[in-house]
């Protein structure tokens, strides 16, 4: 089920951004809830808000050293709760999602804008929830 749940992020995640980029010119913008929710196709040279931008090479290298760790613990995630799984397997599929575009592309395709928050997009979502099951895991679990 791990495995199922990268490939079919990662697809979700890859279908969207191929979406957007046929059916939007970039910086082009449309209202969904005008003022709050709209779809607007941008390509993030950065991280989150922009941060480190024209950086590709650190953040694969990044995603390199997130999938070495996942290695390195994969048999303790594999026999943790469910929650754990879901998180590293969000965490990874998201990872690898902009992983591709940065290789691919040089930036990120974002598209998801709610005005308040910086433009985001469906990996960006797995690695949010990745990160915060993961955490909850790391630190709630007792030790043995």
């Amino acid at each position: 089920m791990f495995y199922l749940i990268i490939i079919c992020n990662f697809i979700i995640d890859q279908w969207t951004k191929s979406w957007v980029m046929q059916h939007f010119y970039l910086g082009e913008s449309m209202p969904i809830v005008q003022n709050i929710f709209h779809m607007t196709y941008i390509i993030n040279r950065g991280a989150a808000f922009g941060m480190l931008e024209d950086q590709r090479i650190f953040f694969l290298v990044v995603v390199a050293v997130l999938l070495a760790v996942y290695w390195y613990f994969h048999k303790h995630i594999q026999e943790g709760p469910n929650y754990l799984k879901l998180g590293a397997s969000l965490l990874i599929s998201g990872a690898l999602g902009n992983a591709y575009d940065r290789y691919t592309m040089h930036g990120v395709v974002d598209f998801f804008d709610f005005r308040i928050w910086p433009i985001f997009n469906v990996a960006d979502i797995g690695i949010c929830v990745g990160v915060v099951l993961v955490s909850y895991y790391v630190f709630t679990k007792t030790e043995e």
